[in-house]
């Protein structure tokens, strides 16, 4: 009676384990939804060009 009492456990630690990564995921979406179009340009630019100063110099 025991084991069963751990596999229920476990299976309640599994459910809320993936509950939680599914809020992670939502609650980043959202803020990744919440920038405007001349924002995300922007960052694309500074990222651009950062890669560029980081680049290999034999490129």
């Amino acid at each position: 009676m025991k084991r069963m009492n751990w596999w229920k456990v476990l299976g309640l630690a599994g459910l809320a384990g993936v509950a939680a990564t599914g809020a992670v995921i939502v609650r980043s979406e959202r803020r990744r939804r919440a920038y405007t179009p001349e924002e995300i340009r922007r960052r694309l630019h500074e990222r651009l060009a950062e890669a560029g100063t980081r680049g290999d110099p034999e490129a």
